[in-house]
């Protein structure tokens, strides 16, 4: 039971310390883009060495496929909880763009990077990640054929529809400012009817 202990707080720890690295580069990968951010910079912001960094991360690359990968996981369990709820297509679709919207505005920075820097991924992490887009999108266009089947949604081609709803949600973190004209529940509000209208409702 102590040795399980132990083992747990050393995960939690070393949980603890990635999320930070990660937390950090992603701030600055926001702010100055991937190619000229250091692993030097993201130490000294940190205040620790490059090589606690490497403790976690064999490389750069590796720190930018974790934060691709976090918007990303964050949208489909926000999917799949959406998906498990009871009640109509039309409901659940609500409840999916409303939660989606939210993760893309709070965890803007690392949507931001994600899409601003995939392209600086190795092929095969790249295929990862779009391997979890991809579920994202057919699970939603799943939703939407049930819509249409039900009689509530008018959709001629429910994946295309799908990939664009995704799109437009996912790029509201790209001209979102915190301090601007319009506050996060009337963007969400917005982006649920801009959704409705793509989906005709019946």
């Amino acid at each position: 039971m102590r040795d399980t202990v132990k083992k747990n707080l050393k995960e939690e720890v070393a949980s603890y310390k990635r999320q930070r690295i990660l937390e950090e580069a992603c701030h600055l990968f926001f702010e100055n883009g991937y190619e000229r951010t250091t692993l030097d910079s993201v130490a000294d912001c940190l205040d620790v060495t490059k090589p606690f960094i490497y403790s976690y991360y064999a490389n750069k690359g590796e720190i930018l496929f974790d934060i691709c990968q976090t918007g990303i996981q964050l949208s489909l369990k926000a999917l799949n909880d959406a998906l498990a709820l009871e009640g109509t297509a039309l409901s659940r679709l609500k409840a999916l763009v409303e939660s989606v919207s939210r993760i893309v505005i709070e965890e803007q920075e690392y949507i931001v990077v994600y899409l601003r820097e995939e392209k600086n991924l190795e092929p095969q992490k790249i295929n990862d990640i779009r391997q979890l887009r991809n579920e994202f999108d057919h699970k939603l266009a799943e939703l939407l054929a049930e819509g249409v089947t039900s009689g509530e949604f008018d959709v001629e081609n429910t994946l295309l529809t799908a990939i664009s709803i995704g799109g437009l949600i996912s790029w509201t973190a790209n001209w979102y400012n915190p301090s601007g004209k319009w506050s996060v529940t009337e963007v969400v509000m917005h982006a649920i009817q801009l959704v409705m209208s793509m989906v005709k409702i019946r």
